[in-house]
């Protein structure tokens, strides 16, 4: 289960993730993404991950390609930490 939230501020936007980013849930956080990169420039969003419990290979991939977008993350702990940092650095080497 992955609970999505949407935060609007005049500066940026922030989806809050909350749960497994796993499975079905990877694509409903890809439509999610389609949707407010069509009213935002993906610079202006950030994906809050601090209270992702758990993600799979896609729910990765989607990251990866969602940095590559020019995504910016919020992380805590010491996994969500150490996948951002593994996604950043991807880009520079």
């Amino acid at each position: 289960m992955l609970r999505i939230t949407t935060h609007h501020k005049p500066e940026f936007l922030t989806i809050q993730l909350e749960g497994k980013l796993a499975g079905p849930w990877v694509q409903e956080l890809a439509d999610c993404w389609e949707r407010n990169v069509a009213v935002r420039s993906p610079s202006e969003i950030r994906v809050d991950l601090r209270s992702v419990m758990f993600l799979d290979a896609a729910g990765k991939e989607l990251l990866t390609r969602l940095h590559a977008q020019h995504a910016q993350f919020v992380a805590a702990g010491c996994l969500m930490k150490a996948i951002v940092a593994e996604i950043s650095h991807q880009d520079n080497g």
